[in-house]
């Protein structure tokens, strides 16, 4: 049995111990960005085995085969799915460093309570005994996303999306949680003049895209949408006129409907020609980016602030090197503007810890609104305990270290504010 992963893993003071175990543990989740399919909730699926749950759609754990020089058939070739289980069996143990590693064990014990490290040598004992137990009940989504006391989740959506599968899952009262559609136009944006775009005004009988997208929200809205969802490898915002007004207009409409907005900027996307090829988009060919232009996101946020059409905005920066950027510029921009979790390559223990300190360093970490997955697996939930162990291992040394006082009833209340009352505050204020 393994010790690493133990009930205080992470947790190196007593005071982070007891903030863990007293105030993050039970807190409930609100995970605001993922990439889950609402229709694979609708339908309660479930998974004939780890390589469905787990490999199926997960570009980190492909990145982490490949890095390991793992063939391509055995991540997302014709291999069978247990030839591939045991490809990631293979590469787990060469993951030291990795958040994949933690993940993978973490995983392992929440959902099936196994203790034992995943490696060539447990590989099949651990295929034969998870398979068997998800034959049984308690192991479709919806049962796993329970498990990790999930309240409240937001998918990522198509503006063309008829959104019947949110209406299944509103309807189904066997699902304990709720689930909001999120309001993702960026391919539009890039691609104005695309098939897509006249499709989406043919859909809402539009003269124009502009006017496509704003029915495309009032639609949303109707439906329960929370928030919108931008990602852009730059922000030509101060450069192009015509992304500029559309952009603006979009955020005007998201302040009208009471709707949150965030930004994700900085990735560089699809760079192997080969997988895009083979596999298409989200194969795991993403990199950081260069650093974002500044002046441009703070254009943008003034000119809506000057208008007073500012919507509730949360910013997150791929590239480690605009934390400060980031962290500073929501400031400038408060209470409206918050800085957002460490994101997709930072979501690991130095770049959570980064993360927390310039939050700390120049803002207020007390009105953080907390992790998120931004993943597509339904078991990525763990990561919300990783993130609550790294924060209460950061209050706690900061406390022990005499650099704010020892008052484990104020940090454990900041800590739960964090975990999830302030999401809840944040995007669902009354």
């Amino acid at each position: 049995m393994s010790t690493l992963f133990g009930e205080d893993f992470l947790l190196d003071t007593r005071t982070a111990r007891q903030l863990y175990h007293a105030y993050a543990e039970k807190e409930p989740v609100f995970d605001y960005h993922n990439h889950l399919s609402s229709r694979e909730l609708a339908e309660h699926r479930r998974f004939a085995n780890l390589t469905e749950l787990w490999l199926e759609g997960d570009h980190y754990k492909w990145r982490a085969m490949r890095a390991c020089g793992v063939e391509e058939k055995y991540i997302t070739g014709d291999a069978s799915d247990r030839e591939k289980f045991d490809a990631w069996a293979a590469t787990v143990p060469k993951l030291i460093g990795n958040p994949l590693y933690h993940w993978t064990h973490l995983e392992l014990q929440r959902y099936f309570e196994i203790t034992e490290l995943l490696s060539p040598k447990t590989a099949g004992q651990i295929w034969e005994k998870t398979q068997e137990m998800m034959r049984g009940e308690g192991f479709d989504c919806v049962s796993l996303l329970k498990k990790m006391n999930v309240k409240i989740l937001c998918t990522t959506d198509d503006p063309a999306d008829p959104l019947e599968w949110h209406e299944k899952i509103r309807a189904d009262k066997s699902i304990p949680f709720e689930v909001r559609p999120c309001f993702r136009p960026d391919r539009y944006i890039l691609d104005p003049e695309g098939e897509a775009a006249h499709a989406l005004m043919d859909k809402y009988g539009a003269a124009d895209l502009d006017t496509a997208l704003e029915k495309a929200l009032g639609f949303f809205r109707e439906n329960g949408c929370l928030l919108a969802d931008h990602g852009f490898a730059g922000f030509p915002y101060l450069t192009d006129p015509v992304f500029a007004e559309r952009f603006r207009r979009l955020g005007r409409a998201y302040a009208k409907e009471g709707m949150a907005m965030q930004l994700h900027l900085g990735p560089i996307r699809d760079t192997s020609p080969r997988l895009l090829r083979r596999i298409g988009h989200d194969a795991g060919a993403d990199s950081i980016g260069r650093s974002a232009d500044p002046e441009a996101v703070a254009a943008f946020l003034a000119d809506l602030e000057r208008e007073n059409a500012l919507p509730r905005t949360i910013l997150y920066n791929l590239n480690p090197a605009d934390n400060m950027l980031f962290a500073t510029m929501a400031v400038n921009f408060a209470p409206t503007v918050r800085y957002g979790a460490a994101w997709w390559f930072n979501d690991n223990i130095r770049g959570m810890e980064r993360q927390l300190e310039e939050l700390m360093e120049t803002g207020a970490l007390a009105l953080f609104p907390g992790m998120l997955t931004d993943s597509r697996s339904f078991t990525a939930f763990v990561r919300h305990e990783y993130f609550r162990r790294i924060l209460c291992a950061k209050l706690g040394r900061v406390a022990e270290e005499g650099l704010y006082p020892a008052d484990t009833e104020v940090l454990g209340e900041m800590v739960k504010a964090i975990c999830y009352q302030n999401a809840v505050e944040f995007f669902l204020p009354e």
